[in-house]
């Protein structure tokens, strides 16, 4: 059978059964919560990733059964019917004297997946390529990470690769509408920050154009996945993940249309809510919604800046999520113009205009000298500084006196001995301080760069890249997320242990040792 046909064949399976494709909490009512809520595993995010060994109304029949007999072992009975996964990457050890650069070389295979089988039985959602996955944990693909790998990727030449996970997110968009946060059914109320148009842009460098007329269905039906329900609003209101600004422009919020506990954090959500003033389903929204947003948990979203029941995600409009959607719309314009759709392209041209003039409007605070993100129901700025500020750099939107005063600002405040800190907040929430994120020290060193601040970009560079080989050369590990203020130390904070893998930080490791010409022995 010809290549192109088995794939075609495929990916109509796989619509069919992810039209069906139910969550573990949906599956196995009582026995989710009973599992959950227990010890038995240390992660909740281990359950609703085992595989049913039986049908689930066969299981949930024998559950119900055994459930008020003498001598029930719960764990026995779903270790009798689930098959638990194992780490992705907790079994892999890499020689330390073979070098950094060999590490990610072999991680790249280590962290590849095989195209996946289409299942009822697993909360898999199924793709038809081959993926690479972060690491640890974090068995499937996850949306954004995948953009800050393929920068690895691209410098490992690793093209086809690139294209494979590329053709997978289409075909996400195609089969849901949008890019789940992963290729979990848990996931599928949710994206994360839309980094599909860069991806596009990124296999074009190599490829060419046709690449963005190759992948214009799909950018288009993601931008309208966020801009659903936009046209209908009043003023100060917001549906899905569009928000109407006081003086009629549309911006957007991150948002999850489920408002009961995330399936993978469960016991920890019931946990948390217990605490909080908010109705259950506001703050399972905004608890979501912080989880859309990839920065989950940050003293960002929390209204006195320390404490998670305070959360109210949903009620701010971020700046970095509306900078990736200007260079979406500018990424679709560029398709109709490729395309000789003079029109479409101006259509799109003005849509980017517009928000590029509200992100200036909305975004950005003239007394700190810094882009803050936006309380939309109450026409106010948030004012906790966090090193989203760097997205309107990253994408030039921001004029040069802004870029000096956040480049001033970073190197005062966020410039820590191994990178830039993600907040200034001490809150014991793993997206504040004392941690710093690969991705957001990528995008910080690349606005940097737009404004001619080479200086300070390469200093923060080579801080991150000696943190990284240092921590490698002790442990032989590249890990999710830095402690960059006491670099002694691992991170901390957040819902589970440090992860190791790890993609997004072996891409933009690669990426920054090739732009600054740096090798392990200078981290020494």
């Amino acid at each position: 059978m010809n290549k192109k046909w088995i794939i075609a064949a495929f990916m109509l399976l796989s619509v069919c059964v992810n039209a069906q494709q139910k969550t573990p909490r949906q599956l196995f009512p009582g026995l989710f919560e009973s599992v959950q809520s227990s010890d038995l595993f240390p992660d909740n995010k281990i359950f609703v990733d085992c595989t049913p060994k039986y049908p689930p109304a066969r299981i949930m029949k024998a559950y119900n059964e055994q459930l008020g007999k003498a001598g029930f072992d719960l764990k026995e009975f779903v270790t009798d019917n689930f098959t638990v996964p194992s780490g992705v990457t907790h079994a892999f050890q890499t020689n330390v004297e073979d070098g950094i650069r060999k590490h990610i070389d072999t991680l790249w295979q280590v962290l590849q997946r095989k195209p996946d089988e289409a299942s009822k039985l697993s909360s898999l959602a199924a793709l038809p390529k081959p993926y690479i996955v972060p690491g640890g944990r974090f068995r499937e693909v996850y949306y954004w990470d995948s953009y800050f790998t393929m920068l690895g990727l691209q410098e490992s030449k690793q093209t086809k690769v690139i294209g494979n996970m590329i053709d997978n997110f289409a075909y996400l968009i195609d089969t849901y509408g949008f890019i789940p946060n992963g290729n979990r059914a848990y996931y599928l109320t949710r994206s994360q920050p839309p980094f599909f148009s860069l991806m596009v842009s990124l296999l074009a460098k190599s490829e060419g154009n046709k690449i963005l007329l190759k992948y214009q269905p799909q950018l288009v039906k993601e931008y309208n996945y966020w801009m659903l329900g936009g046209t209908t609003l009043a003023k100060n209101q917001a549906i899905h993940r569009a928000v109407r600004m006081a003086d009629g422009t549309l911006l957007n919020r991150y948002w999850d249309e489920s408002d009961e506990p995330r399936e993978e954090s469960y016991i920890k959500d019931v946990d948390a809510a217990k605490t909080t003033k908010q109705t259950l389903p506001d703050f399972y929204h905004h608890i979501r919604a912080a989880a859309a947003s990839g920065w989950d948990f940050s003293s960002r979203w929390f209204s006195d800046a320390s404490t998670l029941s305070t959360i109210e995600t949903a009620d701010l409009a971020p700046v970095d999520l509306n900078c990736l959607l200007y260079n979406l719309e500018l990424t679709i314009a560029r398709s109709y113009q490729l395309k000789g759709n003079n029109k479409l392209y101006m259509a799109y041209t003005a849509k980017a205009q517009t928000r590029k003039k509200a992100i200036l409007k909305y975004f950005w605070d003239e007394k700190t000298g810094w882009f803050q993100d936006y309380k939309w129901a109450t026409n106010k700025q948030a004012n906790i500084p966090t090193l989203a500020a760097v997205f309107p750099l990253a994408f030039k939107i921001a004029t040069a006196a802004q870029a000096q005063k956040v480049a001033d600002g970073l190197k005062a405040n966020f410039l820590k001995p191994g990178g830039l800190v993600t907040t200034l907040n001490f809150s014991g929430q793993q997206w504040d301080a004392p941690n710093g994120w690969a991705p957001l020290q990528y995008m910080a060193i690349d606005g940097l760069e737009n404004y001619g601040h080479s200086e300070l970009a390469k200093d923060i560079a080579t801080r991150w890249l000696q943190l990284n080989i240092r921590v490698f050369k002790k442990t032989g590990k590249l890990l999710e997320k830095y402690n960059v203020v006491d670099t002694s130390l691992t991170a901390g904070g957040g819902e589970y242990p440090l992860q190791d893998g790890f993609g997004w930080t072996n891409g933009v490791l690669l990426k920054l040792m090739n732009r600054y010409h740096y090798e392990e022995k200078q981290g020494e």
